[in-house]
């Protein structure tokens, strides 16, 4: 007894080793990437208590300068803003170390009135050892940073961020249009939609960390001006060890320090400054910056001309200093002129260039492989229902068109294929065609415009309007202006808009033609879905009993009768049971059919008590004896003048169901209803063919008629 449990403990004593390891792994790479980081952080903090030597104090000075133009010109060559994404991040970091330098200097220059060579350079060098000089340059430097730079840098942070969190859904939107009309895949919509985010939070945070450059500038001014009270005061009464000093000893011995101090500091803040200008105002550009500068301020012959004129023009006339004012205008003009024929010579080389191509395009073969492509889904309209597609005036068929993949994956489960819009010249201005797989399926015509009025049939009083015909059901319908909409509306008709019946028209010609349109591809991107949390079946299912092409067509045998394929994994399961016995997808089908009779039943058998049609015994024993099955599935044989007798049959009986106000419905036995919905799809393609087994226990069913074969 002990001797097992000493043997089942070991495993667990391995597992627990090996979360170990793996848990002292990860800390590992954790500290090789983000312990360096965390500790000059921590340092940087720490500078504030600690006392620093002036020589680490000097490096450190350089350093601030250093990442301040580092900073300035990364922000200067960047493409593109998000090239600099974690700069917010970066202007904290900052901040935080310049001013903890501040703290550093301002603790050394009260102390030992030194604060190290960099500061007693920028003190003496930069102002010229004159106090006046020192504090002016600095209070320049200071407003130019505040009220220019850095509130300027501040507002524009906060319109981008404000205008581009409103320009999201539409931007979004427009993703999705491209999307749908085949221009981008989903990997560079995904790419899109992520790069919209970024900016949102890059802006976003932008807004707040330009209230970092701006607390900057006033805590620098502050410092400044409590360096100088307290070395005024140190210096005067020899407080701490040293000797008294005179009003002008203690000036100049503290301010030029703090002059100084302030200019180290507020140098790499108006550099940063600067680069959070140049961030926020970036526009993407494809070429580099100074390409750019370059062709938007000297690219017009016409300005440069000019300007050299009046330059020049200014030296002859005026006491200006001529042999600067006039040698610089006639290089404008001469720049000008210059300018003007370069783009003389480009302009007639683009041209000959232009007919070189075509006349090469002329000679050359065809390349006809891109002519091979055919649209899964094309919908073609005239020119006068463009207004309906641009959103630019209003239209919003696109966005229809997004939400019809998306209703039908909600609906049916299956994958749409990408909607193409196109505009078709040979068409009318108010004509459209739907085309699957490049044949025209349906069409129609919209009077642009108008709305459509169609009586649900318990409207008496009519209105004027144009008649015409539903093009989906063909109903009769109106054409009515958009002034006699509402008093339509208030008959009791249904009024719908232009872009509403295309978008119906498609969407139910979609669910017509789905089952085509269903391909292999679809089926193992829905197969990888259900993987993920159900990889045994997955496993047991393909490829050992079946392929993905057996899959499919039983797919797309439900969806051909408009079955949702949504619970994907009872279907599935029912495929791995009855997959070692048949591969006869027509029977696979049918299996799956009656394990998914819930859903069926709720769809077709409406209300406590479904009223159908049913099968006479002796048309069922007809069918069954008329199939005849090959190796590649099994069809119905039947007589002519049967399947006559079937129709005329079945004419007769729906009507029954009709009156009712209700869904025609025929319940059939298991082993006919295949076959008879096949036969009768021809002239009733949207009537319900049930199984017995389809049915749920609990369902209450009353025939009201049967469907015989008598002649």
């Amino acid at each position: 007894m002990h001797q097992d449990t000493h043997q089942e403990r070991m495993p667990n004593r391995r597992r627990g080793a090996g979360r170990t390891i793996a848990l002292n792994s990860s800390m590992n790479g954790l500290n090789r990437k983000d312990l360096a980081l965390g500790a000059i952080i921590v340092a940087i903090v720490l500078f504030i208590i600690v006392p620093l030597p002036t020589p680490a104090l000097d490096f450190l000075l350089m350093l601030n300068i250093t990442m301040g133009i580092l900073i300035l010109l990364n922000s200067l060559y960047s493409s593109e803003p998000l090239d600099m994404s974690l700069f917010p991040t970066v202007l904290l970091v900052t901040t935080l170390f310049r001013l903890v330098l501040n703290v550093s200097t301002t603790r050394l220059i009260l102390l030992r009135g030194y604060a190290g060579e960099v500061v007693n350079t920028f003190g003496g060098f930069v102002a010229g050892g004159n106090l006046v000089v020192g504090a002016i340059i600095f209070v320049i430097i200071v407003i130019v940073n505040f009220m220019v730079i850095t509130k300027g840098s501040e507002r524009v942070a906060e319109v981008t961020a404000r205008f581009t969190l409103d320009a999201m859904p539409g931007k979004q939107m427009a993703i999705d249009a491209d999307l749908n009309t085949g221009l981008i895949d989903d990997d560079e919509a995904k790419a899109r939609r992520k790069k919209i985010q970024d900016e949102s939070n890059f802006f976003g945070a932008m807004d707040g960390a330009s209230k970092f450059v701006k607390g900057d500038a006033i805590a620098g001014i502050l410092i400044t001006f409590v360096n100088i009270i307290g070395g005024l005061a140190l210096g005067m009464t020899g407080f701490g060890g040293g000797e008294s000093l005179s009003l002008q000893e203690a000036a100049q011995k503290y301010i030029i320090m703090t002059v100084g101090d302030g200019l180290v500091s507020q140098i790499p803040a108006l550099l940063i400054s600067t680069a959070t200008g140049i961030l926020v105002t970036k526009s993407v550009n494809e070429g580099g910056i100074s390409q750019t500068v370059m062709k938007q301020l000297f690219s017009q012959p016409l300005s440069l001309t000019i300007a050299g004129a009046v330059i020049a023009f200014m030296g002859i006339v005026t006491p200006l200093p001529w042999y600067i004012f006039i040698p610089f205008g006639i290089f404008l003009l001469v720049f000008g002129v210059s300018k003007s024929g370069q783009m003389r010579l480009a302009y007639v080389q683009s041209e000959l260039s232009e007919v070189d191509e075509e006349a090469e395009t002329v000679r050359r073969p065809e390349n006809v492989v891109s002519l091979l492509n055919v649209d899964p889904i094309l919908l073609l309209f005239g020119y006068g229902l463009i207004p309906l597609v641009d959103s630019a005036q209003g239209g919003d068929l696109l966005d229809r068109v997004v939400m019809i993949r998306r209703q039908i994956a909600l609906e049916l489960g299956a994958i749409v294929p990408v909607i193409h819009l196109r505009d078709d010249i040979k068409l009318g201005p108010s004509q459209y065609r739907i085309l699957i797989k490049g044949v025209e399926v349906a069409s129609g015509e919209i009077l642009f415009d108008h709305y459509m009025a169609m009586n649900p049939g318990n409207v008496e009083e009519e209105i004027d309007g144009i008649e015409t015909v539903e093009p989906y059901m063909g109903l009769p319908a109106l054409w009515i202006p958009q002034s006699q909409r509402e008093r339509a509306e208030a008959l009791g008709y249904t009024v719908v808009d232009p872009p509403a019946i295309i978008a119906t028209h498609l969407t139910e010609i979609i669910r017509r033609h789905l089952h085509e349109l269903f391909t292999r591809q679809n089926v193992q991107t829905l197969i990888d879905n259900v993987k993920e949390s159900n990889s045994v079946l997955v496993e047991e299912l393909l490829p050992k009993l079946m392929t993905v092409g057996d899959v499919q067509k039983v797919l797309a045998n439900l969806l051909r009768e408009g079955v949702s394929i949504r619970d994907l994994v009872t279907i599935l399961e029912t495929l791995a049971d009855y997959a070692p016995t048949t591969r006869d997808a027509d029977l696979l089908t049918e299996y799956a059919r009656q394990s998914l009779r819930r859903s069926i039943s709720r769809k077709w058998l409406e209300g406590p008590t479904a009223s159908v049609l049913t099968l006479d015994p002796a048309l069922e024993e007809l069918i069954a004896n008329s199939v005849k099955r090959t190796e590649q599935g099994s069809y119905l044989a039947l007589d002519p003048a049967d399947a006559q007798a079937i129709f005329d049959s079945l004419q007769e009986e729906l009507p029954k169901l009709t009156s009712l106000g209700m869904q025609p419905v025929i319940l059939a036995s298991p082993m006919a209803r295949l076959h008879f919905k096949r036969l009768v799809e021809q002239i009733a393609p949207d009537l319900g063919v049930l199984s017995y087994n389809e049915v749920e226990p609990q369902a209450e069913i009353q025939s009201v008629g049967m469907v015989s074969v008598n002649r």
